[in-house]
């Protein structure tokens, strides 16, 4: 091969199409031709995904060929986090790749995939694999996969953001570690809009100790989008809720006046709710769909085919269109509720035009006072283009158990070379020896307490010192079960005699310990027995403590979060704020103070013969869920009988019968180290954690041949071994790897931790006489918790008007 620059061929493509080739698609094919890796952050509509495949279209143009036969095999791997994502992006390449005449085959891969096709890729695989973590992991557990990866040059990673800081990132890290050493001279190239931290990325992006050959190139900056916020007609934002239907009717006007509208909301069941709304006031008959990962595969690919058909008019969607499938022809973005995050908001903004030279139009919509403070720290950082920071964090050990297993599938291993290989990943650089053979051994035999079971006994070292499995069959079932992604699950709630009240959210279930009351279909409940996929309940006299409304719900980033603090106290700001939020903040700081970022406030006060007191906490909705279980526990076992709490992203509220007079010891930092062992240990928190580090361990398998277990099967499994460990071997492996998602994914206790630290030294406590104006919002929620997010709207204006009265009255 000869030649650097863009080849002819491809100039005259993108000539012919009246495009020019930006410089940051020119850099990237620079890159690679100077044989260096590379991180692209641009802008949606700038041709990122092109970008990467430069380099691959390069390689196959007859002037670089320079009469040589075109390469074989595996050429080029795009990984993506959508399956349907790899599918549009497939669509997209066979146009330059048809319309040059390049001899190229580009195939995709997902779970979707035949199994004869699958067993053809292997033997015979095409020039560009289009896949994902996962069935990458796959592949490479099959003996052939020495072959068929050795002549690989390139790895493209689209939408790093997405997965890079969790788990499926750990596995692809694994991944590209092993590909690697497979292909020592393989590139690595990843795509990205919403990189905040490019240093940390270009290090988990990097090859071990070639971070110098990592470039990071920028994209050419296209149109400033044009984001909007929403306000009722007569200019009230309301006091409470999070569905927003009060702008359902202008909603439906925007439909109207655009040719194509996306609606994003933050949760599945908003995006029903708000859809059903639509559809009420749907007088035009406009074709209207929907689209989250609830729906089946048929029905979400009925509804992407009619939108790249240009046939709707509006699509209602979760985060399951957040990334990177091209529409060219949307002309608004709406955001129902508060976007939590400024990256997240760039990226659904960018769904618009997806034209970089035109600006993108969203429209958001804020459902109470505080997402209107949101909403506008929102904007402000797109306008500012500030994305959101990620935090890179250890790898799991159960993704690198099941990473072992997928090696020794493919073929036995020298355990310090394939260590040596694992610490190459940025995720898994922490690993020593002592971990390591933890790991194995548990891979091995499932640990001290579970190696007499013969089928945990996986794999074994051989009279040379290698690791090889003890049977083919346990290959079979390692690629039956493997797999990062866990389907959400519902616990029925049922009377001791059998009858059945609904279900649950099991993120809401596994905070729950038996003695904890909760209200539910209209009324208080206490939690008698947690036991398979079921929680046992019966009928109290006593007020319901936890909160059951909430489902899945996306945390606030840390980066609004601190936006939303320092608009409370910029004064001279609050006058481009309508005229009743900035009343409201003018009522509050007269009243009490302002939380700021450098205070956490408190404030304490009575109504209805209650003691309330309200954290400012700006935590996200998951930590103030735990601190308020936290906080309860703490007022018990201190006299102060507390009757419960409620929380939001900003604030949390708990009530009881006594006052608190003083809240610094209810948040002293011991409180992680004592209650927060004791609430998880004895809740169901843990065992939750455990089921699902020990489906991605592979100590439990979902899938037999022919027949998937349900999940009170898994549950069953999991929660006998459980038991098992906990008594007898309470270091094993599992049990470690649970703990550490129990603490950080399930209640963000670093944000918990960074909060009890601050209010050793910030905190500020003021008591009140009656509720204030910015306790109104988390306020009205109460008595309401058991109702579906969403519909209580209507229910809660005479309660916010009664609240918002008594908290905006100047005095007596």
């Amino acid at each position: 091969m000869t030649g650097s620059g863009v080849p002819p061929e491809i100039e005259q493509w993108f000539a012919g199409r009246d495009w020019r080739i930006r410089s940051h698609q020119r850099a990237m094919l620079d890159a690679s031709d100077a044989g260096d890796h590379a991180l692209l952050v641009a802008d949606t509509g700038a041709g990122k995904t092109l970008a990467g495949f430069l380099p691959t279209l390069a390689a196959f143009t007859p002037s670089r060929l320079d009469g040589a036969k075109p390469p074989e095999g595996l050429h080029t791997i795009y990984v993506s986090p959508l399956k349907a994502l790899a599918q549009d992006v497939a669509r997209n390449l066979l146009a330059p790749i048809e319309e040059m005449g390049l001899p190229i085959r580009a195939e995709t891969r997902s779970g979707d995939t035949s199994s004869d096709r699958k067993r053809r890729q292997r033997d015979k695989p095409p020039h560009v694999l289009l896949t994902t973590p996962e069935s990458l992991s796959l592949l490479l557990s099959y003996p052939e996969s020495f072959e068929m990866f050795a002549g690989c040059k390139r790895i493209v990673i689209d939408e790093i953001h997405a997965f890079a800081t969790g788990k499926r990132g750990d596995l692809l890290a694994l991944c590209l570690a092993r590909l690697q050493a497979l292909a020592p001279d393989m590139q690595r190239a990843a795509l990205s809009a919403t990189v905040a931290n490019e240093e940390g990325f270009r290090e988990w992006l990097a090859p071990w100790g070639e971070i110098d050959r990592v470039a990071v190139v920028q994209g050419e900056p296209g149109a400033p989008p044009e984001v909007e916020i929403l306000l009722p007609d007569e200019n009230r934002v309301p006091w409470g809720g999070h569905a927003a239907t009060w702008a359902i009717p202008q909603l439906y006007e925007l439909i109207r006046a655009n040719r194509t509208t996306l609606v994003f909301t933050n949760t599945r069941f908003l995006a029903e709710y708000i859809f059903q709304h639509l559809w009420d006031v749907n007088e035009d008959k406009l074709p209207i769909g929907i689209h989250h990962g609830s729906l089946s595969r048929e029905a979400r690919e009925r509804v992407e085919g009619a939108m790249a058909a240009g046939e709707l008019r509006a699509l209602v969607a979760t985060a399951s269109l957040d990334l990177g499938v091209d529409w060219g022809d949307i002309d608004c973005v709406v955001q129902m509720g508060a976007p939590k995050g400024s990256s997240r908001l760039l990226q659904r903004v960018g769904r618009a035009n997806h034209r970089l030279d035109q600006p993108s139009r969203a429209v958001l919509v804020p459902g109470n006072r505080f997402e209107f403070l949101e909403a506008q720290a929102a904007k402000d950082a797109v306008d500012e283009g500030q994305r959101d920071g990620e935090d890179f964090r250890e790898g799991g050990l159960d993704v690198l158990a099941q990473h072992v297993m997928a090696c020794v599938c493919a073929a036995p291993f020298d355990e310090a070379e394939l260590l040596r290989e694992v610490r190459s990943a940025l995720p898994y650089a922490w690993v020593d020896e002592e971990v390591f053979a933890r790991v194995l051994n548990f891979v091995a035999t499932g640990g001290y307490a579970l190696k007499a079971y013969d089928r945990f006994q996986r794999i074994v070292r051989d009279r040379s010192g290698e690791w090889r499995l003890t049977h083919p069959q346990h290959a079979a079932r390692h690629r039956l079960n493997a797999g990062i992604i866990m389907d959400a699950e519902m616990l029925e709630v049922r009377f001791r005699n059998g009858r059945s009240l609904g279900r649950v959210e099991e993120n809401f279930a596994a905070q729950l310990s038996p003695g904890d009351t909760f209200a539910f279909a209209g009324t208080s409940l206490e939690v008698e027995q947690l036991r398979d996929m079921e929680i046992i309940v019966r009928a109290s006299t006593k007020a319901a403590m936890i909160p059951s409304y909430g489902g899945a719900r996306m945390p606030l980033t840390t980066h609004l979060a601190d936006r939303v603090r320092a608009m409370l106290v910029d004064r001279a700001g609050w006058a481009r704020f309508p005229d009743d939020v900035r009343e409201w903040l003018e009522m509050q700081d007269w009243r009490s103070q302002m939380p700021g970022p450098d205070n956490l406030l408190v404030e304490s006060f009575p109504r209805a013969e209650r003691h309330y007191t309200v954290y400012y906490t700006f935590i996200g909705w998951n930590a103030n869920q735990s601190l308020g279980m936290l906080i309860t526990k703490r007022m018990e076992d201190r006299g102060l009988v507390p009757g419960g709490f409620v929380a939001n992203d900003y604030s949390l509220a708990v009530w009881g019968l006594k006052p608190v007079t003083d809240p610094a010891p209810l948040l002293s930092p011991d409180i992680l180290a004592h209650e927060f062992v004791d609430w998880v240990q004895d809740s169901h928190l843990l065992r939750r954690s455990f089921r699902e580090v020990a489906v991605i361990g592979g100590l439990v398998d979902r899938q037999h041949p022919g027949k998937r277990k349900t999940g009170k099967q898994v549950t069953f499994s999991t929660d006998l071994i459980y038991d098992v460990l906990r008594k007898y071997e309470p270091d094993h492996v599992l049990l470690e790897a649970a703990w550490a998602d129990a603490r950080t994914r399930m209640t963000d206790v670093g944000r918990l931790g960074d909060l009890l630290d601050r209010a050793q030294s910030d905190l500020v406590h003021v008591e009140l006489d009656r509720v204030s104006p910015l306790a109104v919002p988390v306020m009205v929620m109460i008595g309401r918790e058991s109702v579906p997010q969403g519909s209580v709207d209507d229910e809660l204006l005479l309660e916010a008007e009664s609240l918002a009265g008594e908290a905006m009255r100047p005095g007596d």
